[in-house]
């Protein structure tokens, strides 16, 4: 004989069933961007050439500055050089490095096909391209910082010998000294920008080949065609690119020469990093894997 169960205790029961199922999808929903970041910094560090690409990042900008440093002279006042833009020259062509490493992040999932088990596990795709974005920014913001800190000492300890002193209007090089800090700092972000730039084309991109080309055609060839046009339009496109005006965030002399003041010119940079990745969250949401 059965026993019949009082409404009041049933619908008790149906209340407490469906907020375990809402408690556990709300569970989901909060640990599903913690996931998709474990899981992508453990594919990028995993990678067999992170850590090269990451090293060649230090080494270049450090190297690339010293050399720059033996190579500039100020034999009087008022030379019209920029110490701070000499130190961080090397950041020229580290970009090439931390775009390389930014595209490969993604393309080389959809060249082995991975991206398919990636989307699988996490179906959450801006989730799991907010996740690539974070681990990418934060390698290249560590090695930005490694390789910019070298430069700025280089700078410091070689300039002067080379006729950068008081005696010529320039200062040591110092992060004790706000324009300095600036162009350190800036050189620093300047980066992490251009690998969520280069990791937004590539995501819409997919072939690796062609997203670096793409990536180092919009960094070099606008200030290559600036060059050839007269001074007026040179100035609005230097205004444009995302190198010309990323770069002025160094220039710590000449400033009213600049075509954009540093932290606008920077901010030109990021529009192109947040166009790149709205252009490549669109692309992985709406396109199959």
């Amino acid at each position: 004989m059965s026993v019949p169960v009082p409404t009041s205790v049933s619908s008790v029961s149906s209340v407490s069933s469906v907020s375990s199922i809402d408690a556990r999808s709300t569970a989901n929903r909060t640990g599903a961007p913690a996931a998709a970041l474990r899981a992508e910094w453990t594919k990028l560090r995993t990678l067999p050439g992170t850590w090269w690409l990451l090293l060649a990042v230090v080494a270049l900008t450090a190297a690339v500055g010293v050399g720059a440093d033996a190579a500039a002279t100020c034999q009087a006042a008022g030379c019209g050089q920029d110490p701070a833009k000499i130190a961080l020259s090397g950041i020229d062509l580290s970009q090439t490095v931390v775009a390389i490493l930014a595209v490969l992040a993604i393309s080389g999932e959809y060249s082995t096909g991975m991206i398919r088990t990636t989307l699988t596990a996490m179906p959450r795709r801006l989730s799991v391209l907010g996740a690539k974005a974070v681990a990418v920014s934060a390698l290249t913001l560590a090695a930005g910082t490694a390789g910019v800190l070298a430069s700025m000492l280089a700078g410091a300890l070689i300039l002067p010998g080379r006729g950068f002193t008081p005696l010529h209007g320039y200062p040591a090089l110092s992060l004790a000294s706000g324009p300095d800090l600036r162009a350190a700092a800036g050189s620093v972000l300047y980066l992490a920008l251009i690998a969520l730039l280069a990791l937004g084309v590539a995501t819409a991109v997919r072939d690796s080949a062609v997203s670096i080309g793409l990536v180092l055609a919009l960094l070099y060839l606008f200030p290559v065609i600036a060059s050839a046009l007269n001074p007026h339009w040179s100035r609005h496109l230097e205004q444009i690119g995302p190198m010309s005006a990323g770069l002025s965030i160094q220039a710590t002399a000449g400033l009213r020469s600049l075509p954009l003041a540093p932290w606008p010119g920077l901010g030109v940079l990021a529009l192109w990093a947040a166009g790149a990745l709205l252009a490549g969250a669109a692309a992985l949401r709406l396109r199959d894997a």
